[in-house]
């Protein structure tokens, strides 16, 4: 991953919550441009952190960056508001999809295209949505509440969208997913990214679906990123098998702690 085709940068940023709780503890990474960028780990590794602090909705929960830095093509965005960053192409899709309850699946698309005022463009953007999810034309005119979760989202995910993103930070699209819908999901991610120049950075605790589709991936536990590399080589290290693809250990005997195995290579890249 070089310089020249890095469009988010984030720089050795630690978070804090209630100016107490220390969530994030130094992370940095890079998405390039056009790339798929997996955050791996289990729950409170840090990673909705992470993409709250991208998108600046820290705010909202009484966290903040107190160290570090993150860039956007070269520009500081830490200090932007979520608006901003949303007119810079920068659009969060949160974890749980969050489709407004009582409006209709046409109703939720529309409120992602809040920052557009051109109509044409609207409608056209509604068009491309309905293109990569006809199951959402199928159940515009029906309440969010009444549509199933794989249905719901599409419709984050489509929300998103309609506000001309460049950069889309997905959270845990899997999570209450049944596995045909979760691979439905990111079928479209790939056509989004190939088709339509869509980067992202996703957050995915389905480790093994995350490295089939992204290029690089970033492993997080306790608010630091433990080993990253590209998601091949993660999907083929015999750590990463034992202990996020569920595969057990090679040597026949038993199965030892992801602390015992892991702890030096953790003190190597914390002391980096």
């Amino acid at each position: 991953m070089t310089a020249q085709n890095t469009v988010l940068d984030v720089n050795g940023i630690e978070v804090i919550y209630n100016h107490v709780i220390l969530v994030l503890k130094g992370v940095s990474l890079q998405v390039p441009q056009g790339g798929i960028v997996a955050l791996l780990g289990g729950n409170g590794a840090g990673k909705t952190t992470t993409l709250r602090a991208v998108s600046n909705l820290l705010r909202g929960e009484r966290g903040e960056v107190t160290k570090g830095n993150i860039t956007l093509r070269g520009e500081r965005i830490e200090n932007l508001s979520p608006a901003d960053l949303v007119k810079r192409g920068v659009v969060q899709v949160m974890e749980g999809r969050h489709c407004f309850a009582h409006l209709t699946i046409e109703e939720n698309l529309f409120t992602g295209a809040y920052t557009r005022n051109n109509k044409a463009e609207m409608a056209t953007n509604l068009e491309k949505v309905y293109t990569y999810f006809p199951r959402l034309k199928t159940r515009r005119t029906s309440q969010a509440a009444y549509t199933s979760g794989g249905e719901q989202q599409m419709c984050a995910i489509g929300r998103a969208l309609m506000a001309s993103p460049t950069m889309v930070l997905l959270d845990e699209p899997s999570m209450g997913l049944a596995p045909q819908i979760v691979e439905e999901v990111f079928e479209i991610v790939k056509d989004l990214n190939q088709k339509e120049k869509v980067t992202f950075l996703l957050a995915e605790q389905n480790t093994n679906m995350a490295l089939r589709y992204a290029d690089y991936g970033y492993i997080m536990e306790s608010g630091r990123v433990v080993m990253d590399g590209p998601a091949k080589d993660l999907a083929n290290n015999e750590d990463v098998k034992e202990f996020y693809l569920g595969v057990g250990s090679s040597d026949g005997g038993e199965r030892k702690s992801f602390k015992d195995v892991k702890s030096y290579k953790r003190r190597k890249r914390w002391l980096a």
